[in-house]
């Protein structure tokens, strides 16, 4: 059965679903559909297989002869960092007061002697290599090609299984490798064709520690087990800085990390003849496989403080078959889970296995209770990882593969970027504090998961991007809203987007940002910075009132004001409440500008409407602000049309971003989506930043896919969120199906997740939606765009009405699922 005629059977399963009283659809068998293979030997690390459990991240490489594995872990950091120069970088009045006083008319504020070395001087810190994740090793099999061809690997994401395709005397093996989900091991096990061992095949097995491991930390340590037939290294991690390339002193906060292996097989220290025919002996990590009987190993990586992590080996199970098929019965259990959240089936292959591959890399790379992804996430070799120290940017890196778990209805997904923003709590409460002499939390630009004591990036430029506190908080409140889960909102997300909102209320009501020499009523965001444009100007042209701030403000401040409501709060925040409703009530308006298509928004007043932007800056109000889209006026929306045509982006940021952007507005080209999607597209299946065109920041010059060999880029894993509000839209609280997909196109979705905790599925075909069911989590009240222009059945368990209009407000009852269908006389 082709992948398409299994999709069009699987489609007919979910509306079928629809109508049942539970889900009958076997949502893993549908990931299954779309595995990841290499049909070749792929020795890139881009070309591998890419395994995880969320800390552990794996990249299988396959070499003509060898099977090499390079091991990362999202906790397992350089975590030296430089915080130097902190009275030099004083207050942000005192910068402020001296960037007002370089004249209006300079060409630029680097002209002026003061500013061009305070920028060099405030940069010190970010320009030391570390902190940046620490890549942990590779895993080396190596056979002899005389005996043993490798052909290529296939992934099954429904398990997370990779079989590298073997040829062992002309005969078909494969080597079976995962990472289990509830252990930071990787097993391996060889068999045939028919799934059963075999004897062994590899000749060496070697462990190697990363190449690039800098010379100013403490050099590995050794150890073995010839008994257990193990090998395993010891890295330290150092806490202190370096002192004249030296490592620093050794501290109680030092972290450690141990990579291990065990095989069934006796590791014995053999000797071999180079080339030029003389004896060499194998390294303290090498040995050869002495035995033919079937091949099992267990890769262990231990990580924590060093006095945790000891000198000995650490205990790894021993690889039984037993051992194994327990550890892959558990790992497909999490994985069945994880695949019965949600699922799709369309009538289009491409944006079908888009949407699984990327759900797939999602639960590899992040999970709760360890360190949130920084920009390449858990999988790293040598300096791949490593550009801008992998950190978090807070201006939309670190929060767009966030945007996918809410719809997707995997919302604890989330719960490593919300630890991530509890982490940096107290830091950008002292930032604010000391830096700006305000009230709340100023969270920063760039950020790193080790111990700061004060912001990473104090350079008054992007550093001064006022966007990126509200931008911070944002997700914290989708949680709720998707989930309404009161005790979340009281213990986890309200404390941090009040701290957000009194910084902002603060910083808007300076008498530099309000006040007769604005000429209105308005409290104004200034300075401020948009997201990587221009950065600080003479006279601070194009550092007020950004489009992004803007939206994000009014967003934040309006959760605010909820949040209070929700939690019956409101006596105790009364003051912080009048100043917020003051500021909304005398709000800047969104700039725009005159364009040949029309009027536009703009990032910033005065900007012009032919600006090349990186982010999507123009489109900032449809998302993330949340304010604009389908349901705006039609003069409003004509503005957003406009400006959506008008665009012009370099790429790199826009992949996820400004697509959906577009599907939000109904306007998005899905087969021009799938053309970027293919340009950007890896052999490993994930997608990378790739430069779009010139006349931004980038020239005729720029290699156009120089961001490519940076990493693995984790935000692109938001890729299905565009394809969920391509299919379902409910950010303004009213439900709207299929809002940007062809409805003579099949389409199901099944139990994606809405504001306001409801699990909606639904199907269309032949130009029609057809069943949908709908399950409150919260009884909340059900708003519904009527997508049939009819009277509508609804059933639940109480029994059948009908409901008419273009809007349906239907009352809900927890867990009670209700079905709806157009009336039977209004299709006859």
């Amino acid at each position: 059965m082709s992948t398409r005629t299994a999709g069009i059977v699987l489609a007919v399963a979910i509306r079928v679903a629809a109508s049942a009283s539970e889900s009958s659809v076997d949502l893993s068998a549908r990931a299954a559909l779309h595995p990841i293979v290499l049909e070749r030997p792929g020795p890139d690390f881009f070309e591998g297989a890419l395994l995880g459990n969320g800390g552990l991240g794996a990249v299988v490489t396959t070499r003509p002869d060898a099977v090499v594995v390079h091991f990362g872990h999202n906790d397992v950091w350089d975590i030296r960092i430089a915080e130097d120069n902190r009275e030099k970088i004083g207050t942000f009045q005192e910068v402020f007061a001296k960037v007002k006083a370089i004249p209006s008319d300079a060409p630029s504020l680097d002209t002026d002697p003061w500013y061009r070395e305070y920028l060099r001087m405030s940069r010190e810190n970010y320009d030391k290599p570390y902190p940046r994740p620490f890549p942990c090793g590779s895993l080396l099999l190596g056979f002899d090609r005389r005996r043993v061809e490798l052909l290529g690997y296939r992934l099954d994401i429904a398990t997370g299984m990779c079989a590298v395709n073997l040829l062992i005397e002309r005969a078909p093996a494969r080597l079976l490798l995962f990472v289990d989900m509830e252990a930071d091991r990787l097993w391996a096990r060889l068999v045939d064709a028919e799934s059963k061992p075999i004897p062994n095949c590899f000749g060496r097995v070697r462990l190697i520690p990363d190449p690039d491991t800098p010379t100013d930390i403490p050099p590995y340590q050794t150890s073995g087990n010839e008994v257990e037939s193990t090998l395993s290294f010891r890295q330290v991690l150092p806490f202190n800085r370096p002192v004249d390339g030296k490592p620093g002193v050794a501290s109680e906060k030092d972290r450690a990390f141990r990579l291990s292996v065990r095989s069934s097989g006796r590791l014995v220290a053999t000797e071999r003849l180079d080339w030029e025919g003389r004896p060499e002996t194998m390294g303290l990590l090498e040995r050869s496989i002495l035995s033919s009987d079937p091949f099992l190993a267990c890769v262990q990586l231990d990580e924590g403080l060093a006095v945790d992590v000891g000198e000995p080996a650490g205990r790894v199970p021993a690889p039984s078959s037993d051992a194994f098929a327990l550890a892959v019965k558990r790992s497909e259990d999490v994985w069945q889970a994880y695949w019965g959240r949600s699922g799709i089936a369309l009538d289009d292959e491409s944006l079908e296995r888009v949407w699984y591959w990327n759900h797939y890399f999602l639960n590899c790379s992040a999970k709760a209770g360890v360190n949130c992804p920084g920009l390449f996430a858990n999988w790293s070799y040598r300096r791949i990882g490593t550009a801008w120290h992998g950190d978090y940017h807070m201006n939309y890196n670190a929060q767009q593969a966030f945007w996918l778990p809410f719809s997707s209805n995997r919302v604890e997904k989330n719960l490593p970027y919300v630890e991530l923003v509890e982490r940096l709590l107290p830091v950008s409460r002292t930032w604010a504090r000391e830096y700006y002499g305000l009230r709340g939390a100023y969270f920063p630009h760039s950020a790193y998961p080790v111990e700061m004591t004060m912001s990473p990036y104090p350079v008054p430029t992007w550093g001064w991007e006022i966007c990126e506190t509200p931008w911070t908080v944002q997700g914290l409140w989708w949680h709720y809203l998707y989930t309404m889960d009161d005790a979340f909102l009281r213990e986890r997300a309200f404390v941090p987007i009040r701290d957000a909102v009194l910084f902002l209320v603060d910083y808007m009501k300076r008498p530099e940002a309000h006040g007769p020499q604005w000429g209105d009523d308005r409290y104004h965001v200034f300075p401020t910075v948009p997201p990587e444009l221009y950065g600080l100007r003479p006279g601070f042209k194009y550092n007020r009132d950004c489009l992004v701030d803007l939206t994000l403000i009014k967003f934040v401040m309006k959760a605010y004001l909820e949040a209070t409501r929700v939690l019956d709060i409101e006596k105790g925040e009364e003051e912080t409440i009048r100043d917020v409703r003051d500021i909304l009530d005398h709000f800047p308006e969104y700039p725009t500008a005159e364009s040949p298509r029309g009027r536009v928004f703009v990032s910033v007043p005065g900007e012009h409407s032919e600006v090349v932007y990186n982010v999507p800056n123009s489109l900032m109000t449809v998302f993330p602000g949340e304010d604009h889209g389908l349901h705006s006026p039609k003069d409003v929306f004509d503005i957003l049309v406009n400006s959506y045509r008008n665009h012009r982006n370099e790429g790199g940021n826009d992949l996820v971003f400004l697509n959906l952007q577009a599907a939000r507005l109904g306007l998005l080209d899905l087969e021009r989506f799938k053309r970027q999607i293919d340009y950007c597209l890896l052999e490993n299946g994930t997608c990378t930043d790739m430069v779009m065109q010139v006349h931004g920041r980038y020239d005729d010059t720029t290699p156009f896919d120089f961001m490519r060999p940076m990493g693995i880029w984790f935000e692109n894993f938001g890729l299905p969120v565009v394809i969920n509000e391509c299919l379902m839209q409910s950010y303004t609280g009213t439900i709207r199906l299929f809002p940007n997909w062809p409805l003579d196109r099949a389409a199901s979705f099944e139990t994606l997740r809405a504001v306001g905790a409801f699990l909606v599925s639904a199907s269309c075909a032949n130009g029609e939606v057809e069943h949908v069911r709908i399950l409150s989590e919260a009884g909340s009240t059900l708003r519904l765009v009527n997508p049939w222009k009819c009277a509508v059945r609804v059933s639940s368990g109480a029994g059948a009405t009908t409901a008419s209009g273009e809007l349906l407000e239907i009352r809900t009852k927890a867990s009670e699922p209700i079905y709806l269908e157009p009336e039977p006389e209004a299709n006859s």
